[in-house]
């Protein structure tokens, strides 16, 4: 049986490989969603929409790659 080089603990997720590390993608994106379509807003429902719209973003970019 070979030893590990480096411990890890049950509870640790790496993030160097693997899915794990899109959830902090997907943060950055949001913000940055969010700051464009609030800037486009021209009333408070409109900036509430563009929170909405800035939590969907990646079905408007699929939707725009495929169609």
């Amino acid at each position: 049986m070979k030893k590990r080089h480096m411990k890890q603990n049950k509870g640790d997720k790496c993030c160097s490989k693997g899915p794990c590390c899109g959830g902090g993608i997907y943060f950055i994106g949001f913000i940055g969603a969010a700051v464009y379509y609030i800037q486009q807003a021209t009333g408070f429902w409109d900036g509430v929409l563009g929170v909405l719209k800035a939590l969907v973003w990646p079905a408007f970019l699929v939707y725009k790659l495929l169609g």
